[in-house]
Parts: C-alpha cells; sequence; structure tokens
C-alpha cells in the first residue's frame, strides 16, 4: 500500500510543492494526518493565544498522479477514514459566527468511543467522519494559496459530505496534480459555526484516478445518491450563486438539458446547503439526486 507520512505537511497548496509520493492513476494511497492544529493543543489549559498560526490547516501530501495533464479532472474516492479516540473544538473571540460575543476562547477535548462522540455527562452523538482540507495546486499564476483557504482547486471546502464512500472531482491545474489532504473532523455541522470542527488525528484511504475530456464544472461531489456542486467565496450569497449556476452547467452539458430546463429542475429539486460560513471564503452547494 502507498502512504504518505504525516511528516510530509504542506501549509499551502503551490505548484511549486514537491511530491511527496508519485503514482500511477488507479492507485489506493493512505494520508495520514495531522490535527487542524498541528497537534499543538493537547489538553484544555494549553493557551490558544499561544498557537503558532502559521501551523494551523496542516495538510499531507503533495501527490503526483502520473497520467494527470492540465484540464483533465482528478477523482478522488475516499475509501476509508480512520480517525484517534478524542478530539479538540475550539469556540472564542473573534471566531466563527458567535466570536463578538466571547471575550477569550474556549477549548474542549472529547472522547470518541463506540462510534459516538461524548460531549458532557448527558450528551453524546454519532461521529460524523470527514475530510475538512482536501485539494490540487492551483493554477501556477496564482501562487500558493493557504490551506486555511477554499477556492476553485478545493482547499478547506470543509463540506461535511466529503466522507467515506464519496468521490470529489477536482481540476487538474498543474501536470500530476498535486493533490494533498487533512483537517479531519469526528463531527462537523454545516456551517462549522464555532470556528473549528472535532479535528482529530487519524488516516485516509483514497483511490485516484484521472478523468479526461471530462467538461464538469469542479470542485464537484457524487455520493451513492447525490451529485453536489460546491463552490467558495468571501460573499456567501455569490458562492451560493456560483454552486448553483455550477449545477445548471453540468446539467446542460450532462444532461442536454436547456438553461430554462436545468434552473427548473434545480428549482425543484436541487437543494442549496452551507458547508461553511467561517473560514477567509464561504462554502455553499447544491444537491441533487442522482
Amino acid at each position: 500500500m502507498n502512504i504518505i507520512t504525516k511528516d510530509k505537511t504542506i501549509y499551502a497548496m503551490c505548484a511549486d510543492n514537491p511530491p511527496a509520493l508519485t503514482v500511477t492513476a488507479g492507485s489506493r494511497i493512505i494520508f495520514e494526518t495531522l490535527d487542524a492544529l498541528s497537534g499543538q493543543i493537547t489538553n484544555e489549559n494549553d493557551a490558544f493565544d499561544g498557537l503558532d498560526w502559521n501551523r494551523v490547516n496542516p495538510a499531507t501530501g503533495p501527490l503526483y498522479v502520473q497520467g494527470a495533464e492540465v484540464g483533465d479532472v482528478l477523482s478522488v474516492t475516499i475509501e476509508k477514514i480512520e480517525i484517534a479516540d478524542r478530539g479538540v473544538v475550539l469556540c472564542g473571540k473573534d471566531m466563527g459566527a458567535l466570536g463578538h460575543l466571547f471575550d477569550k476562547s474556549h477549548t474542549k477535548i472529547l472522547p470518541i468511543a463506540d462510534g459516538r462522540v461524548i460531549f458532557s455527562d448527558e450528551i453524546d452523538f454519532p461521529v460524523n467522519k470527514m475530510v475538512g482540507v482536501i485539494g490540487v495546486a492551483p493554477e501556477k499564476s496564482l501562487g500558493a494559496i493557504s490551506c486555511g483557504v477554499p477556492c476553485a482547486h478545493g482547499g478547506n471546502l470543509d463540506c461535511k459530505k466529503i466522507t467515506e464512500g464519496a468521490t470529489l472531482l477536482l481540476p487538474v491545474n498543474v501536470p500530476g496534480a498535486l493533490l494533498a489532504l487533512g483537517d479531519l473532523h469526528a463531527a462537523m455541522a454545516d456551517g462549522e459555526i464555532g470556528v473549528s470542527g472535532l479535528e482529530v488525528e487519524g488516516r485516509v484511504t483514497v483511490t485516484v484516478d484521472v478523468l479526461k475530456n471530462a467538461n464538469l464544472p469542479t470542485p464537484m461531489l457524487r455520493n451513492a445518491t447525490h451529485i453536489m456542486t460546491l463552490a467558495s467565496h468571501e460573499d456567501l450569497d455569490i458562492a451560493v450563486d456560483m454552486s448553483v449556476e455550477n449545477m445548471a452547467k453540468y446539467l446542460m452539458a450532462e444532461k442536454g438539458m436547456s438553461l430554462a430546463d436545468a434552473t427548473m429542475l434545480i428549482s425543484l429539486t436541487g437543494n442549496v446547503r452551507i458547508c461553511q460560513v467561517v473560514d477567509p471564503k464561504k462554502t455553499a452547494r447544491v444537491e441533487m439526486t442522482l
């Protein structure tokens, strides 16, 4: 099995990042990942104000996929997500949707057992494993983009549907694509309103493939029941509009629909969802049943 260990870490996605591993299309790879804070918080008394922000949102990689050329689409199927037995969740001053109501930061370290997160003596809930950061190198002209930022190349999408059994489609902007991923969550709701999910270390097994001549609006996500278009922008309204337009483009290109029919079908059966509202760019998605 091909493995990229968690010491092969990047904090920005860039065309100039040297590959940590090279594979052929169709390969299966394990990515070992740090948590979103690079392990800087080990107990609830660790000083949040002392975090090295240059070490936040690490991604493991990048992976060079032979045969992936500019203009292709990289297909990444999430086969398995393995997580640690505890995770960190944060909120506080100037963080997330309610940051203006806090005067200091707050940290919880929560145990994970038997597929459930133990929030308190009274509250526990099912684990919802997902990948927060996953992307390829952006176009070379764009330089380096922090792993904490979502954009057209992927990145910090924080979409809870990027989980086991899902396939993410990403644009190939540079030869080899240079895929990297990290920021696993044991649980995260749509919005991630407090600025973090339950941040955990772990391992992700993926299968990568290259789609040639694929006229698909990326990033795009598929699972057993739905097709989803994702888009990110500083303005959430614009992110929603972009994700809707991408779904219309998909229906027109793949299903031969007119713009009018695609618009009506999305309005009748397409659900607009919010992935996250706390990153430098907010991310929305449109979900449609296959």
